[in-house]
């Protein structure tokens, strides 16, 4: 049986790359929904100080209390979650009739699996985030029902931030399926949220400074000033949600035309095998009789892997199944002084143009780390019966969707040289000359031609199709992100309409108060949008160079359409979202205060 493990290097690379982009969509948005979940119970905590302590004072204990509430949240995390699961249900179905043409079969339906996973996540994040704030409201003070100032004890922030940190990271080694490769993700999103954080904070206190002109402008620094805690985390989540945006929509973009255009289209298509040496001018002259450039020939020993440090090997000692089948077939090694254009070291050294000994081995990465080996390491082969063997000096990262001939294993001239060698090269055919095909076989009736213009359409298709998909998982991305909009603009909602209350009450005017919160938008919106072009330029960066092997150039268009529009949306989120709160009469607020 054969796996997407087992395919040519070329599928397998694509196949990976999409299944990386379709988890930084997962986790992106697990930590979208977690920001919007913490914001979501911060309201929670503060509308319900009061019910929590007329029931204190009616005699409900702190464990009633937690039981009751928390009893509450399982019920509606469980609803919500299995909501979701049916939605990513239907999404899946619809992504297998708009993907129909990538395969041939038809799809085994969805098993149990993924909906429990969706379920554990959904919990795992609303109980990480919501237990602190329901612990807080257990502790409320009876006496809050006679002093409104008293609010929640103080002490559980940190924890609260502890337990929803230590629950994201379990989630992201989750997905991420290994503890390194999470740990690394959990640590940079960490990373980029301390420091946006610190941005943040350093601004809104520069400009608290700085001051300004006009009473509504005052008045919005001030609330920022006022609120700095509450402002620092508003600005980080909002930054967080813009970057998601930037991420998939423009990065994305210019990602993946950088991955389709990685495929150029004069790749080599057709694939020469079994070139004697004698056959070497004569396949010269015949390539120069019509015209075209001779392709490169590269000299090819068959050989079996023997042992590793003087340990014989065998199918037997390897798990896995692509191990077994390496060790049980031979191995095509080659001879070179200079490295291709498509491969670079990753671990040790080339040898160079002079290499000062022949006993020298450059292992592709990926078979090495499938067998286990590591530079410094001794292989031993077998080629027509004589055992030769040399030290592992470098790795090197191959590049297989260019389709040039490349090799698992080379050594510098003077090792392998004397065991029976062939050519074999690789070259681009265009359509409709398939009469110099004929031709090379009856001029050579012993050369082995593979066309490969197949499988490099099927490359090309399924990039242009795993694109599509991609596009299709990040609407997920996409929803978490306005998520949190909602939920930091909502998160201070009951503070607004309190000052709204006073400030009018004092003869301020709406239309004061309209711009004073426009002003507090806009610098929300401006902070977030330098934090968000700044990640998403950073994540393009690593997406680039980590994933999918192009070049990335940083754009500063990006600057300017992620502070642009971070500040038009904030700005007309938090004015719809806060209008309400200035149509409010201030004798209805007071008389619910009193």
């Amino acid at each position: 049986m054969e796996s997407i493990e087992d395919a040519r290097p070329e599928i397998r690379s694509a196949l990976e790359r999409a299944e990386k982009f379709l988890s930084l969509a997962a986790l992106l948005s697990v930590v979208l929904a977690a920001v919007a979940i913490a914001l979501a119970a911060r309201r929670f905590l503060q509308r319900h100080l009061d019910a929590c302590a007329i029931m204190r004072c009616l005699g409900a204990s702190q464990r009633r209390l937690v039981t009751l509430y928390l009893t509450q949240f399982v019920v509606l995390g469980t609803v919500a979650s299995l909501a979701g699961c049916l939605a990513g249900f239907v999404a899946q179905h619809a992504l297998a009739l708009w993907l129909g043409t990538l395969v041939t079969v038809e799809l085994p339906e969805p098993g149990f699996s993924p909906a429990l996973h969706g379920v554990v996540t959904g919990l795992a994040l609303l109980i990480g985030f919501a237990l602190p704030p329901l612990l807080a409201l257990a502790r409320v003070p009876t006496l809050r029902v006679l002093r409104r100032d008293l609010g929640a004890p103080s002490g559980m922030g940190w924890l609260g931030y502890a337990l929803g940190l230590a629950v994201i990271a379990a989630l992201i080694v989750w997905k991420a399926g290994d503890a390194k490769l999470g740990g690394l993700v959990f640590a940079g999103f960490a990373l980029a949220m301390g420091l946006a954080g610190v941005v943040a904070w350093a601004v809104i206190a520069l400009v608290s400074r700085l001051g300004g002109s006009g009473v509504s402008w005052r008045f919005g620094i001030a609330n920022l000033r006022r609120r700095r805690l509450a402002s620092v985390l508003q600005v980080v989540a909002l930054g967080i949600g813009v970057m998601a945006l930037l991420t998939l929509t423009i990065i994305r973009s210019e990602l993946l035309d950088l991955w389709q255009r990685s495929l150029p289209p004069d790749a080599p298509n057709r694939f020469i095998v079994n070139i004697q040496p004698d056959q070497v001018p004569a396949l010269q002259k015949f390539f120069a009789a019509r015209g075209m450039a001779m392709p490169e020939l590269h000299p090819m020993v068959r050989a079996r892997l023997l042992s590793i440090n003087a340990r014989p090997v065998a199918p037997t000692d390897y798990a896995d199944d692509r191990a077994r089948r390496l060790v049980d077939r031979e191995f095509n090694l080659s001879w070179a002084t200079q490295m291709q254009r498509d491969n670079r070291i990753v671990s040790g050294a080339w040898w160079g143009a002079k290499p000062s000994r022949s006993d020298q081995f450059s292992m592709e990465d990926g078979i090495a780390r499938t067998l286990g080996i590591k530079a410094g390491d001794r292989l031993t082969f077998d080629a027509a019966g004589s055992s030769f063997s040399a030290e592992v000096t470098s790795l090197r990262k191959v590049d297989w969707d260019s389709f040039n001939v490349n090799f698992f294993v080379i050594s510098p001239p003077g090792l392998i040289e004397r065991y029976p060698a062939s050519y074999v090269s690789s070259f681009h055919l265009p359509p409709g000359n398939l009469e110099l095909l004929n031709a090379l076989v009856k001029q050579f009736p012993n050369l082995l031609l593979i066309d490969v213009a197949q499988v490099l359409t099927q490359v090309q298709t399924m990039i242009t199709q795993v694109s599509r998909a991609v596009q299709f998982v990040f609407l997920f991305t996409l929803m978490a992100g306005l998520v949190v909009l909602y939920a930091a603009i909502a998160s201070t909602q009951d503070e607004r309409l309190y000052q709204a209350t006073i400030m009018r009450t004092l003869g301020a005017s709406r239309g004061q108060l309209a711009r004073a919160n426009l002003a507090e938008f806009a610098m929300i919106g401006v902070l977030a949008g330098l934090i968000a072009a700044a990640g998403a330029n950073a994540l393009g960066y690593v997406l680039a160079s980590r994933i999918i092997n192009v070049d990335y150039a940083f754009s500063l268009a990006l600057w300017g359409i992620g502070i642009g529009c971070s500040l038009l949306g904030v700005m007309a989120a938090g004015h719809l979202g806060t209008r309400w709160v200035l149509k409010v009469a201030p004798l209805r607020v007071l008389r619910l205060l009193s």
